[in-house]
């Protein structure tokens, strides 16, 4: 139930008359999946600009493909830039841009969601497995 002085409810059904509903639901499924909210804050925790190797180290788990892959994705959809120094070996850096740096806040809201209600969620879960 939707109470006073919060922010409205979400209405799938208006997204989906917005002028384009795809982009919308595309943007959404990216930004929400595995490892771009990792990505984004890491890039964040290392001062908004990082190597490879040092993402690499900062996202637990990720491998060396997925994290191509997602900093390709974000860099095509103009959250982070791409920078080649003419060294060698050629060094990269990755940095959020402005639209990569207007993520942090709402995915900082979310991961204090999941911080203040995994226990909750894991009960629930819990009670649902054994039934």
């Amino acid at each position: 139930m939707h109470k006073p002085g919060k922010a409205g409810p979400l209405d799938p059904a208006a997204i989906c008359r917005s002028s384009d509903p795809m982009a919308v639901r595309e943007l959404l499924t990216k930004i929400g999946d595995k490892w771009t909210i990792f990505v984004v804050l890491s890039l964040d925790l290392l001062g908004g600009r990082a190597r490879f190797s040092e993402l690499e180290r900062a996202v637990p788990g990720i491998s060396q493909r997925l994290l191509s892959s997602t900093l390709k994705n974000l860099e095509r959809d103009g959250m982070v830039v791409r920078e080649v120094f003419p060294e060698v070996p050629p060094r990269v850096e990755y940095e959020l841009t402005d639209l990569g740096r207007s993520l942090l806040l709402p995915t900082q809201g979310l991961v204090d969601w999941a911080k203040t209600n995994w226990e909750q969620v894991r009960e629930a879960q819990s009670r649902y497995d054994a039934r």
